[in-house]
């Protein structure tokens, strides 16, 4: 028997406007659609008049639900997958289906459509050349300050999700990791009505939201580390440290201060600041609060 085909489908990110021609037919034509959440993607069949049943498939139930998806491809079944909004395995458990459709060797056509965070990219206004794609930070923790000291110094412009509810927190983690300074810009309920591009340092931005609640998913561009020309031996750095110590400030914050300056990340930093011994600082940095 032949096997069947999964289509990766691309559906709108609000604008249903911006839905193609070859999505439509491919969400008619193939046995089932597999959804992250039937009652959203009901709206859109209703829409577009599609008639094709559907099954969920999301983060909760994928692993009752995969088995089930590859035995219908194996039986030559046709099935589309698609997200909420956008493209499905961005931020989402497609991914999962997509892999062990490779290693089953059930073929796998996308479907090109809107993406958030290429949508808000291409109007941003920061280098697009190079750029790195780093979906949603993890919500607190060790994890969260690991990600973003490894980003400190990352010279492309970056790009994040980000909730409402969570976007002032993330504001002041990106000024306290890579430096109030920073261009940033954030881009809201993109494609719909209120669609929204604010454009400023970090800095301007924890002021811009501190005064007016958050409202609608963003998207957050943030221009990448400028490329330090001047290379710094390990002896001027803890000079440099050292001198920031003596202003009566701890370890983390000195490796934190001089990561802004430098663009090395705070990390290698912080290993040169306890490399200075105790009896070269003022006594108020003989312990250190940092904690690491």
């Amino acid at each position: 028997m032949k096997l069947g085909t999964l289509y990766v489908v691309g559906t709108p990110i609000g604008n249903l406007e911006d839905m193609t021609f070859r999505a439509v037919r491919i969400l008619q034509s193939v046995d089932a659609i597999a959804a992250e959440d039937t009652r959203h993607t009901g709206k859109l069949l209703q829409h577009f008049q599609i008639n094709t049943p559907q099954l969920s498939y999301h983060e909760h139930n994928r692993a009752q639900r995969l088995p089930e998806l590859l035995s219908q491809l194996h039986e030559g079944k046709a099935i589309a997958l698609v997200t909420d909004a956008g493209v499905p395995g961005i931020s989402d458990p497609g991914y999962e289906l997509v892999k062990a459709c490779n290693e089953a060797g059930i073929t796998v056509v996308p479907i090109p459509g809107a993406t958030a965070a290429i949508t808000a990219l291409s109007a941003a206004g920061l280098p697009t050349d190079r750029f790195v794609f780093e979906g949603f930070l993890p919500a607190s923790g060790q994890e969260r300050r690991t990600r973003l000291e490894s980003l400190e110094a990352e010279s492309r412009t970056l790009v994040f999700y980000e909730s409402p509810h969570r976007l002032r927190k993330s504001l002041q983690d990106l000024a306290d990791h890579f430096g109030k300074d920073r261009q940033i810009v954030l881009a809201r309920e993109l494609t719909k009505l209120y669609e929204e591009f604010w454009r400023g340092t970090i800095e301007d931005a924890i002021a811009h939201y501190t005064q007016r609640e958050p409202k609608g998913e963003f998207t957050l561009v943030v221009a990448g580390a400028q490329v330090v020309t001047t290379v710094l031996s390990e002896d001027a750095l803890k000079a440099e440290l050292q001198q920031i110590m003596a202003q009566g400030v701890s370890r983390s914050q000195a490796s934190r201060q001089l990561a802004q300056v430098t663009k090395l990340p705070r990390r290698q930093l912080y290993q040169l600041a306890l490399a200075i011994p105790d009896q070269a600082l003022p006594e108020v940095n003989t312990l250190d609060e940092s904690g690491e």
